[in-house]
């Protein structure tokens, strides 16, 4: 029996490569959608924290990942499938270049039929940017292909010169210059923290004028989203109530992780491991990556939340800490300044930041529970005498393999795990 079907204007926004600014683009595409009384929904393939902020702000709606490995083809489904419900359109971000990675974006978007929005940095380039856009479009001939935005325009005579050199037909989608107040600030992560930018709407406003002033602002054609199968867990959490860090140190959370959480029947606390003197009454703990390095003598000051956390674990109730909720959760943590500082104490082990990326990879885990996809990205090196329960599985053989911790009820690892890819593991490790 054939699925019902619905239908929204989408396109995907993909690059040759990374550092061609795909985030600022698909923010001041959102914007200036937005601005013109548009409900645009964003979507960010691939694992990402900090890139969703940005979206999100520039949307003013929520920003979930799509990806055909660590979300799944369903999953990724009813996410479209919900959003072309109330959106007027469907933008998604792409990760790295467009054909890089398996599963790569240009697979995402051919799976679902979501043109292809090619983003090529144009600076100290002229008509080779036709040759570059042609080849992006005609590298796989099944892939949907929308047309081309040149990012960092030079002048108006430079976006002349690109638009100029585009050959079969393929379609100029505008340029966006490279002026400052546009692009968007980052750090070792990644983009800096929404949160952070006190100019960000600013910026993001500055962006879709700019932006607004070279092309028309059309709609692209409507792609079809076809309804997805249901899918039932009987896991629950009801009645149980779980504490989230939340604030400048610990914010890399998964929306859909928090939404799983909710759907299960969980109340969600969210508090301050920085500012919070207290932990609210809670049955379960759930400390997320962050950025826990550039605060971590803070952490370590707040001497009634350490007790308080401790006093959790010793009364045996769950614990999860993922990234820099496990650093918090080490004897000690040294920044790339090599400023020391005893934080919890909880895990034997201390960790040093490293000054190069020391971990990138998708990860699947099989715990106790079950196994959970997710990914890991850090910088910091951590030495321990703990044995690992289990060990993260790269489906693309990248630096990882990451170890999981277990003491008790309280679990720990590197690794960012993305909860509806397996809901019953989820809630078991959160479930009292």
């Amino acid at each position: 029996m054939s699925r019902a079907t619905r239908h929204c204007p989408a396109v995907l926004i993909a690059a040759p490569a990374s550092g061609q600014g795909k985030t600022t683009v698909t923010a001041a595409l959102a914007r200036l959608h937005r601005n013109l009384g548009r409900k645009v929904r964003v979507f960010k393939c691939g694992p990402d924290f900090l890139d969703p902020m940005i979206l999100e702000r520039a949307s003013g709606a929520p920003v979930y990942q799509l990806d055909m490995w660590m979300i799944g083809e369903q999953e990724s489904r009813r996410l479209l499938w919900d959003a072309a419900a109330e959106a007027d359109l469907i933008l998604i971000e792409g990760v790295m270049g467009l054909f890089d990675g398996t599963p790569s974006s240009a697979d995402l978007a051919r799976h679902f039929g979501v043109p292809v929005l090619a983003v090529i940095d144009g600076t100290a380039m002229a008509q080779t940017f036709g040759a570059l856009a042609l080849g992006l479009a005609r590298y796989q001939p099944d892939l949907p292909f929308a047309g081309v935005l040149a990012n960092r325009v030079g002048s108006l005579r430079h976006a002349q010169l690109l638009e100029g050199s585009l050959t079969e037909g393929l379609r100029w989608y505008g340029g966006l210059s490279r002026e400052r107040g546009i692009e968007l600030p980052s750090r070792h992560l990644g983009l800096v923290q929404a949160s952070e930018l006190n100019d960000l709407d600013a910026r993001l406003d500055a962006a879709a004028e700019a932006l607004g002033a070279s092309c028309d602002a059309a709609l692209p054609p409507p792609v079809a989203f076809v309804e997805p199968q249901t899918v039932h867990s009987a896991a629950s959490l009801a009645g149980v109530r779980i504490g989230v860090a939340r604030d400048e140190a610990f914010a890399f959370l998964y929306g859909a992780n928090l939404d799983l959480l909710r759907d299960h029947g969980a109340e969600l606390v969210f508090f301050s491991p920085l500012h919070d003197r207290h932990l609210p009454v809670v049955d379960s703990l759930y400390l997320p990556g962050g950025y826990p390095e550039l605060h971590h003598h803070a952490l370590a000051a707040n001497a009634p939340m350490r007790e308080a956390i401790r006093g959790h674990h010793a009364e045996g109730k769950p614990l999860l800490a993922e990234c820099g909720g496990m650093l918090y959760l080490l004897d000690a943590l040294t920044d790339v300044a090599g400023e020391r500082a005893e934080l919890l104490g909880l895990l034997p082990g201390e960790a040093v930041m490293q000054k190069r990326l020391a971990a990138l990879a998708l990860q699947a885990v099989e715990l106790p529970e079950g196994t959970l996809r997710g990914h890991t990205y850090h910088h910091s090196l951590t030495t321990t005498e703990l044995v690992p329960i289990a060990r993260g599985l790269s489906p693309n053989g990248g630096r990882g393999n990451e170890a999981v911790y277990r003491l008790g009820r309280l679990t720990a690892s590197y690794v960012h795990f993305y909860f509806p890819s397996n809901p019953e593991a989820a809630v078991a490790l959160l479930r009292p």
